[in-house]
């Protein structure tokens, strides 16, 4: 198997050629599912960021298999799906070369995070942009002329996509500050009917579940991760030569004939690899999760246990899903906070595996920084016994700076800590009935064994340590 040349020469399709950086970050919808406008007008397409990824165990209901009333084990990619702002909407005539905007129309008033994608260095532009349009708003003129392009668009158009942008603000573990801007095609109903539900949805929030539901199929496109320039063993997956080759092994050694005198693109060559753009069909949905319902935690049917979706930790090098999201099965291109396209199906969905119901049985959220042990917090303290830091849960009021030492305390946590445990040597517990001039501060604690007054003191005649933990919460 170490000399195919024939057969197969190299691990690649040739059909994805060149191999090279894809030109956008944000994956392109280069074909929107048909239309029908039979059905009622709803949106084909939606925008996410790829928070991680963990596994889930479910019976499978396929009946002839020999899996049928099992449970199996898959993994899961979390797709975190904030709702979209709709702030224009765009239209499209038919041409003998293909689709040609009409005209488009915008809303009155735009986010700060949509304007920055509209300028290369927010900070030093005039932040200018798109006020002399909001006037149209204001003005009986403008007004009319806004209508009128709508009924333009209504009269000649034969497609209705409209401008919609994500929430970067929503998204604590994102630090970019542009939002992501696409067109969405509008499916159903007549030309007229899309304008207007265009147009009603103007500065309102569209949620993922009014696109996509549960046990759909769906497409996501997006771009794979950047693995920069590789070699042809890396990158197209030849053999490598033997091992006393001269001038490297890990080569293709003919790239050619003589004639004709130039190298085929059918060769394999190093080059860029990864940040490709791609589009990955019939990717299953198998939990839509609501911020702020019972479907966003990850609790089942037959797994009752409180937690959240989000594992223990966090996701590494993501943090914490707080929006709404989608569970999708297998893997999802590119890596972590990437954006990513999600669209309808292009095809009427006829197989089993498509039309099956997922029931989640169990859904892992160990940690995914290292081993993963426990799924919550609950079962990591009765491991391992009460905590002290949960026990006392004090809270601390008016602190002062002369309260234990005369350094005064730094307004940061840890540092603030750190200053704590140095000095828990010296600390003295009173009874609560104890009064005294000297008396700094006051614990409170739901607890009443440790209803405490902390004093003070360098070196008191009864040395007690008091294990004490100031949660981040205090200051």
């Amino acid at each position: 198997m170490s000399h195919r040349k024939f057969e197969h020469p190299r691990h690649g399709s040739l059909g994805f050629l060149p191999r090279k950086r894809a030109a956008r970050h944000r994956g392109k919808v280069k074909a929107f599912p048909r239309d029908d406008p039979s059905k009622p007008c709803r949106l084909t397409a939606f925008l996410g960021y790829k928070a991680g990824m963990t596994h889930i165990v479910r019976e499978v209901e396929k009946p002839g298999s020999k899996l049928h009333k099992k449970e199996t084990c898959e993994a899961v990619t979390i797709v975190e799906t904030p709702p979209m702002v709709i702030v224009g909407v765009v239209g499209y005539v038919k041409t003998p070369r293909g689709l040609r905007s009409l005209n488009t129309v915008w809303a009155q008033h735009l986010n700060e995070e949509v304007k920055r994608r509209f300028y290369k260095n927010w900070c030093k532009s005039k932040k200018k942009a798109f006020t002399k349009y909001s006037k149209k708003y204001e003005a009986e003129d403008g007004k009319k002329d806004i209508q009128a392009q709508l009924e333009k668009m209504k009269k000649y158009c034969t497609v209705i996509r409209v401008l919609a942008h994500t929430q970067v603000r929503k998204m604590k573990g994102l630090k970019q500050k542009k939002a992501h801007l696409m067109e969405i095609q509008v499916n159903g109903g007549t030309i007229a009917q899309k304008v207007d539900y265009a147009y009603d949805f103007f500065e309102k929030q569209v949620p993922v579940d009014a696109v996509f539901q549960k046990d759909e199929m769906i497409d996501i496109i997006g771009v794979t991760k950047g693995k920069g320039y590789e070699g042809v063993v890396t990158r197209w997956g030849v053999t490598r030569l033997p091992r006393k080759t001269h001038r490297g092994l890990r080569k293709v050694a003919c790239i050619g004939a003589w004639h004709p005198a130039r190298v085929s693109f059918t060769v394999a060559r190093a080059g860029q690899n990864g940040y490709h753009h791609r589009t990955e069909l019939n990717k299953k949905v198998y939990r839509l999760g609501k911020a702020g319902q019972e479907s966003h935690s990850a609790m089942t049917e037959f797994d009752r246990t409180e937690k959240d979706i989000t594992p223990m930790g966090g996701f590494p090098h993501y943090g914490v899903v707080k929006e709404d999201y989608l569970l999708i099965k297998g893997c999802c291109v590119g890596p972590k906070k990437r954006v990513v396209t999600l669209r309808q199906t292009l095809l009427k969905q006829t197989s089993r595996l498509a039309m099956e119901e997922i029931k989640l049985k169990f859904i892992d959220t160990s940690s995914k920084f290292g081993h993963g042990r426990f799924q919550s917090t609950q079962e990591k303290d009765k491991f391992y016994g009460r905590v002290w830091s949960r026990v006392l849960n004090v809270k601390v009021k008016n602190m002062r700076s002369d309260m234990v030492d005369e350094q005064p305390y730094r307004k940061n946590t840890k540092d603030f800590l750190r200053h704590q445990q140095k000095i828990l040597i010296n600390l003295a517990v009173l009874p609560v009935k104890w009064t005294a001039t000297s008396c700094a501060t006051s614990v409170e604690s739901p607890d009443p064994s440790f209803d405490k007054i902390l004093v003070g003191g360098k070196k008191p005649e009864t040395k007690a340590v008091l294990l004490l933990f100031l949660s981040s919460k205090l200051l």
